[in-house]
């Protein structure tokens, strides 16, 4: 059974940066793709980045382009979110999502991650 922390959200003003952890246990981390999703207020969840056991990423071009990376640390079964010129427009609980996924697929669907973390809350205000 795969579990997975997240860590990091918090208040910060429009043009901050933060950095959430996710952090995983009980599974082979390298063979996972790993996804981070956010659930503002009222909206449903949304796809934000995911990387692939390789490293391979893909983002919510729409909404973070340019403003968020994703990494991995593979030592530490720890999966990253750097967001950078945070907006008003980020605020929402972030989720970590895990799928095991040796072949090096990576999705931003949802409903292909099994594995789930508690979320952690991102305020971005003056």
């Amino acid at each position: 059974q795969v579990q997975l922390v997240e860590s990091g959200g918090g208040l910060v003003q429009p043009g901050g940066s933060l950095r959430l952890s996710c952090s995983a246990s009980g599974g082979a981390f390298g063979m996972y793709m790993m996804g981070w999703f956010r659930q503002a207020p009222g909206k449903e969840r949304e796809f934000v980045a995911a990387i692939s056991w390789s490293a391979s990423a893909i983002y919510n071009e729409d909404s973070v382009k340019g403003r968020f990376t994703i990494s991995k640390d593979n030592a530490r079964n720890t999966v990253y979110l750097q967001m950078s010129n945070l907006k008003v427009e980020d605020t929402a609980v972030y989720y970590c999502g895990a799928q095991f996924s040796p072949r090096g697929y990576i999705s931003g669907d949802e409903t292909e991650y099994r594995y789930w973390g508690q979320g952690t809350q991102v305020t971005v205000s003056s």
